[in-house]
């Protein structure tokens, strides 16, 4: 892929790291089996990769190699999750990761989009840090996963939050911090199967529970094109006619007259997927998405695999990602995100 084959690239799905965090993390994520265990194994060349999402100066240079004009960078919650602290702990290191998420954006002006994490598992002092990253750091995106304490975020108990979003026009990026099921620890499934299954329970809250009805127009971008859910429409909208309790937060819409209402990132690693998410959504709901520093090396030239060139191309390497922010789809002309 090269720069000029179209006039913006941003990438999505990029995971950061903050050294104090990610030392206060250790042994309490899903890698760990969230403390209950030794956890999956290590990748090869787990050093390597975990190093990349410390420094802006490395994710710069890989940026520059594969043709990325600028990244939207999400704490890794699978690494350095921090709803294992209690309230007051949790807000305190999302905090801190929040701070080192806007250093990187303002000492490296056009190439990086903040995002921040909030502790979701209290409402109140989520909102004020909500506010502080909105109205201080200018942040523009929240980067939250499917579930905090088992509670998806559909649950009413997190209205106040996506009042918040509606109000400030945030996009929502979610991105699940790992499946708790033990089973999953075995063979890397947490990885595999269960990120996944998260993102398909958490659409099924956002829908069933009503958030996707009560907000029309939110932005939220599920990550790993949503899991398992736009692919299995069939016995979900059998149910629309034959079980009410299904359809009283719906507005008697179907399942599948919700998929359009989300954005999809294209970390899926695999072309038919990827074609079949176009053909169920449109090429305006697709926003790219590497999962850097460990998925796709080429993540224009996986797109450009699928059959999806000129505008079309335009558009999920980085004209949709620039819709959803309120930014030109031009290179050279971002400024703070």
């Amino acid at each position: 892929m090269t720069a000029k084959e179209v006039p913006l690239v941003i990438d999505f799905h990029v995971h950061m790291l903050d050294e104090e965090v990610f030392k206060a993390s250790s042994g309490k994520t899903v890698t760990s089996g969230f403390g209950a265990g030794e956890g999956s194994m290590r990748r090869r060349g787990h050093e390597g990769l975990i190093g990349k999402m410390f420094s802006p100066a490395v994710q710069i240079a890989d940026m520059d190699a594969r043709g990325i004009d600028m990244n939207v960078i999400t704490a890794s919650t699978v690494i350095q999750g921090t709803s294992w602290a209690d309230p007051q702990t949790d807000l305190e290191l999302c905090r801190r990761c929040n701070d080192r998420t806007a250093e990187w954006v303002v000492q490296h002006p056009g190439r990086f989009i903040g995002s921040f994490v909030l502790p979701l598992q209290d409402m109140k002092l989520s909102m004020g840090e909500f506010e502080r990253c909105v109205r201080d750091l200018k942040f523009k995106v929240a980067n939250i996963s499917s579930n905090y304490q088992g509670h998806y975020m559909g649950a009413p108990l997190f209205r106040p939050f996506w009042d918040a979003v509606q109000a400030n026009d945030i996009t929502v990026w979610i991105h699940p911090e790992g499946i708790r099921d033990p089973w999953f620890q075995s063979y890397a499934l947490w990885n595999s199967a269960g990120q996944s299954i998260e993102e398909t329970k958490c659409m099924a809250s956002l829908i069933y529970e009503g958030v996707m009805t009560r907000y029309p127009g939110v932005k939220i971008i599920m990550a790993h094109g949503g899991g398992y859910f736009p692919h299995y429409m069939g016995r979900l909208d059998r149910n629309h006619g034959n079980r009410p309790d299904t359809v009283k937060n719906t507005d008697g819409k179907k399942p599948s007259d919700f998929l359009r209402s989300f954005h999809y990132d294209t970390c899926v690693y695999d072309p038919l997927v990827l074609k079949t998410l176009v053909e169920r959504v449109g090429i305006d709901r697709l926003i790219l998405g590497s999962d850097y520093p460990v998925g796709e090396t080429d993540p224009v030239g996986f797109v450009k695999h699928c059959g999806i060139a000129g505008a079309e191309l335009a558009a999920v390497a980085g004209g949709n990602s620039a819709r959803l922010l309120g930014m030109a789809a031009q290179r050279g002309d971002q400024g703070r995100g």
